[in-house]
C-alpha cells in the first residue's frame, strides 16, 4: 500500500486533521477511498477521526487503499528505459514506435502495458497513471506517478506549468526568425478523429522555439511548451510552414526518417513529497543523430 507520513509543526497546531489534508490536496473522495477500500489514518499510531485536533508534533500517517489497475489493460512484459525511480514517482524515456496507452489502431506493446507488467513483477498494487503522454512516434522522458494522489499534485502542477519540457525537432527549412513564441488555439479538425488544426475555437495553446543550427534544407530547434495540447508541437510547426520531418499527417516528408523527428530531451519538476526539484535529461536517439550526421 501506498502510505504518506507527515510531521505537524508550529503553523498547523490547533487545526482539524480533516483542514490539515485538505491543504495537502487529499480531496473528500479520497478520505472516503481510505475510510471504506481498505486504508487508515493513524495520528501516532492511533486511528482517529478527521475532527482530531493537531498538535505539534503529531505523526500522521496516511495509507492509501490499493488500487485496481484498468481491466481492459494487459500487462506484457516489454522492455523499459528507467532513467530514475522512487516509491512515488518514475521517469522513463521512451523509444519511439511505441504508444503511452493502447489505442485501437495499437490494442499492445503500449508503456501502459509495460508498466502494468513492471509493476506486477515489483509487487507494486497501482493502477498506470502516466503525467506527460508522447505521441507513438515521439521518443524520449515521460513522466510517471506510481499513485493516484501523486498523480493528482502532478495535475496541479500541470495547470500553473511548473511541469517544464523541453523538446529537440528537426523541421523542414529555415524559420524566420531565430527565437520565437507560437501563440494559436488547436483543436480537432472536423474531418478527422486524430488530425488537430489551429483554429479560433480550439484550445489555449503556447510554444516556445529557438533555432540550434541551420541546414540548407532543414533546421535544428529547441522546443518548450506553456501547454499541453494533443499534437501541440506537430500543428504549430505546421502552421508556421514548418513542418517536422517525417510527420506526414502535418506536411512532413519521410524520405529521410519514418517518424516525426521529435525527441523529448529536458523534463524539470518539484517532487511533492521529497520537495525538491528534480531535472533529466535525454540524448537524441539514432535515428534523429543519424540526420544531423548527414547534415554536417
Amino acid at each position: 500500500m501506498f502510505t504518506l507520513h507527515f510531521i505537524v509543526k508550529k503553523q498547523d497546531e490547533g487545526k482539524l486533521l480533516r483542514e490539515f489534508l485538505r491543504e495537502k490536496h487529499i480531496s473528500k473522495s479520497a478520505l472516503a477511498d481510505i475510510k471504506f477500500a481498505g486504508g487508515s489514518i493513524l495520528v501516532n499510531g492511533n486511528r482517529v477521526t478527521v475532527r482530531y485536533m493537531l498538535r505539534i508534533g503529531d505523526d500522521i500517517e496516511v495509507t492509501f487503499p490499493e488500487e485496481i489497475s484498468s481491466e481492459g489493460l494487459k500487462a506484457e512484459q516489454l522492455p523499459l528505459d528507467i532513467v530514475y525511480e522512487d516509491d512515488y514517482v518514475l521517469v522513463l524515456n521512451k523509444a519511439p514506435y511505441m504508444n503511452s496507452i493502447p489505442s485501437r489502431e495499437h490494442p499492445t506493446g503500449s508503456v501502459a502495458n509495460a508498466l502494468l507488467y513492471y509493476y506486477k513483477k515489483n509487487g507494486l498494487h497501482s493502477a498506470v497513471h502516466i503525467v506527460t503522454r508522447l505521441d507513438r512516434d515521439t521518443s524520449g522522458l515521460m513522466l510517471i506517478a506510481k499513485n493516484r494522489y501523486i498523480h493528482h499534485l502532478f495535475s496541479l502542477q500541470q495547470k500553473d506549468h511548473s511541469i517544464q519540457r523541453s523538446y529537440i525537432a528537426i523541421v523542414h527549412g529555415r524559420l524566420k526568425k531565430r527565437n520565437g513564441i507560437v501563440n494559436e488555439p488547436i483543436g480537432r479538425k472536423e474531418t478527422s478523429i486524430i488530425e488537430r488544426e489551429v483554429r479560433q475555437d480550439g484550445q489555449h495553446a503556447i510554444t516556445h522555439y529557438e533555432v540550434m543550427e541551420e541546414y540548407s534544407q532543414s533546421s535544428l530547434l529547441k522546443l518548450k511548451l506553456e501547454t499541453g495540447r494533443t499534437h501541440q508541437i506537430r500543428v504549430h510547426l505546421s502552421y508556421v510552414g514548418n513542418p517536422l520531418l517525417g510527420d506526414d499527417l502535418y506536411g512532413g516528408k519521410r524520405d529521410l526518417i519514418k517518424r516525426q523527428a521529435l525527441h523529448s530531451c529536458e523534463l524539470t519538476f518539484f517532487h511533492p513529497v521529497l520537495e525538491q526539484e528534480l531535472h533529466f535529461q535525454s540524448k537524441l536517439p539514432a535515428d534523429m543523430q543519424q540526420l544531423l550526421n548527414m547534415e554536417e
